[in-house]
């Protein structure tokens, strides 16, 4: 027998080729099986097994469980207790007053544009046109002041009225009565209030308005109690009442800021206040005009309103 016939016949077994495809879907199916065990193998883990994290994060969980209720019920005291706080201060302000207690601000105000879909667009523009125009009035009158207060500052005699605040820390809810016919607190009928009263706590620092020298200083336990008056160049006086004590004496020359005394009871006072006048060549004049130098623009319009607004005085 030939070598050709040996290999021709041979009868051993030969290994089946598999289709590739077959090999494909055999290698997904593997892969998909073993990220499947992987995911179950983890999922049992983390069952009965905690990381340090998460055996952290359930004993806070815990903790706030616990602490929640505790909370909801001091959330729901201190809302009672600021409910109370509110009706209270709403009382006293009213028979302090005579009024409502103001609000944050009392030129924030929420206004209703409900229904302007159904305005007509002529009437829109109409009613645009007519604010802008008194816009542009309101700015050529506030341009004319300018120009007229230009003129007077240019002039060698004029002198600036005191413009300075009596009171280091003093906010637009501190306004109390300013100059006019408002209710005695104690006799409930109108009297003429020649100052304005600016509320404060007792001892806080009263500080002259502007330059000048102490021509009186009152000691008494009736009318506006405890007074110094100051004088200043131009005509102006300033007088600063109801204080817990005054800290100048007759005579002595002062600076602007320098210290007269403190916030006070004396007198006939129905809560501690600086009451504090100005006058012009002995006229009185209404303080509040003469603050705005001391405050933004907000907080000077919102000292406006409740000076005008506030019916009664505290002496």
């Amino acid at each position: 027998m030939d070598s050709e016939n040996i290999y021709d016949n041979d009868t051993r077994p030969r290994k089946p080729k598999v289709p590739l495809r077959k090999m494909v879907r055999r290698v997904l199916l593997l892969f998909i099986a073993s990220l499947s065990l992987t995911v179950v193998y983890y999922a049992l883990f983390a069952l009965f097994f905690s990381t340090e994290t998460e055996m952290r994060l359930e004993r806070e969980n815990e903790m706030f469980e616990r602490e929640f209720p505790l909370l909801q019920q001091k959330e729901a005291l201190l809302s009672d207790v600021i409910e109370g706080l509110d009706g209270r201060d709403d009382h006293i302000y009213e028979e302090i007053f005579q009024a409502s207690a103001p609000s944050l601000s009392p030129m924030t105000s929420v206004r209703d544009f409900s229904g302007v879909d159904t305005i007509p667009d002529h009437e829109l523009v109409v009613y645009a046109q007519r604010k802008l125009d008194d816009v542009i009035e309101s700015a050529s009158a506030v341009e004319e002041d300018f120009l007229r207060i230009a003129e007077i500052l240019q002039d060698p005699s004029f002198v600036l009225p005191p413009m300075n605040n009596p009171l280091d820390r003093f906010t637009f809810a501190q306004t109390g009565a300013s100059v006019g016919d408002k209710i005695n607190p104690f006799y409930k009928v109108p009297i003429g209030h020649n100052g304005l009263d600016m509320v404060s706590h007792s001892g806080e620092p009263v500080r002259v308005t502007a330059d000048g020298v102490v021509t009186a200083v009152i000691k008494s336990r009736k009318g506006l109690g405890n007074v110094v008056v100051v004088s200043h160049a131009g005509g102006y006086v300033t007088k600063y009442a109801h204080l817990e004590d005054i800290s100048v004496k007759k005579g002595r020359s002062l600076k602007k800021g320098d210290k007269i005394g403190n916030v006070g009871v004396s007198g006939n006072s129905f809560a501690p206040h600086l009451h504090y006048e100005v006058y012009k060549d002995t006229l009185v004049m209404d303080p509040v005009n003469h603050l705005f130098a001391s405050l933004d623009p907000e907080e000077y319009v919102n000292v406006m309103i409740l000076a005008v607004t506030t019916g009664q005085s505290l002496d």
